[in-house]
């Protein structure tokens, strides 16, 4: 039986009793019924996969351990991880400059870091508009990290003010998050807008995006969705510049570790799945897997 190796492009971990982790209690939001389901610790060996498949690596993307100090959650990550894994930690752009900076320069001083997030959500127009935010995206530009995107496509003006950072920005990487949030509605008007604005963003060679997250839009999503979006992504990047994910625990929500990726899988041409499922994460996020 052929083994399968996979970086999973996107997961969190916990540690409840270091970490703030506010949005994780059930007296904040988001407000979901079943937010007990990951309200707990996650380590490394929780994501272990069983043969044929194999776990070469992942990427962490910051889960709200301490946003004031983000830093403190790659120090935790990287005393407690063993496998080949790269961090994107938070950080806030709507900073002052010297605020702005000396985040980055914490952040910059830990050997995971490859990338930055902050979830713009519903508020990507009004954020990438501002002057404030404008400024700090050419700060990030000059130190080369990549910047992970989260943020409805089916937005237009947003993905507008998107487009006017990326241009900007000819000297880092952005990487979409969970797709984009496509509509669950194949062909519906929400569905075409989300199309047309990936499409203008992959003219760009410095964004991919990670196919990801199915579960935040719908905890019993059908993979004949799934498989659309996928292909949709491969249509307008190419197989270069996409990844396939988990969304780590939140994945959880609808179905086991193991059972996802073997779902997940099965959605992708053999041709496509080593730079989808390891190759293009290894590539995007600088990993030091074999």
């Amino acid at each position: 039986m052929t083994s399968t190796a996979i970086i999973d492009a996107h997961i969190h971990l916990f540690d409840l009793e270091q970490g703030d982790y506010q949005w994780l209690s059930v007296k904040n939001p988001p407000y979901w019924p079943d937010k007990n389901k990951i309200s707990k610790s996650f380590s490394e060996q929780d994501i272990n996969l069983a043969k044929p498949l194999s776990l070469s690596g992942f990427v962490h993307i910051e889960a709200g351990f301490d946003n004031d100090k983000p830093w403190r959650e790659i120090a935790w990550l990287e005393q407690c991880c063993k496998l080949p894994f790269r961090t994107v930690a938070a950080i806030d752009i709507t900073l002052s400059n010297n605020a702005f900076n000396h985040q980055i320069d914490k952040l910059l001083c830990y050997q995971s870091v490859v990338g930055v997030r902050y979830i713009l959500d519903d508020k990507a127009h009004q954020l990438l508009t501002d002057e404030q935010v404008i400024n700090n995206f050419k700060n990030l530009n000059n130190h080369g990290v990549n910047f992970e995107v989260q943020m409805p496509f089916d937005q237009t003006s947003s993905v507008d003010a998107l487009l006017n950072i990326i241009k900007e920005s000819p000297d880092m990487a952005f990487i979409i998050n969970h797709a984009g949030f496509p509509s669950l509605e194949l062909g519906s008007v929400a569905w075409q807008q989300w199309r047309e604005n990936l499409a203008r963003v992959a003219q760009y060679k410095n964004v991919a995006i990670k196919c990801s997250g199915w579960e935040m839009l719908d905890r019993k999503y059908q993979v004949t969705w799934i498989k659309n979006v996928i292909s949709t992504c491969i249509e307008l990047f190419s197989n270069s510049r996409v990844m396939l994910a988990s969304n780590f625990p939140l994945v959880l929500f609808s179905m086991q570790y193991q059972n996802y990726w073997q779902m997940l899988i099965k959605q992708v041409n053999e041709k496509d799945q080593q730079a989808l499922l390891e190759g293009n994460a290894k590539h995007w996020y600088q990993l030091p897997c074999n």
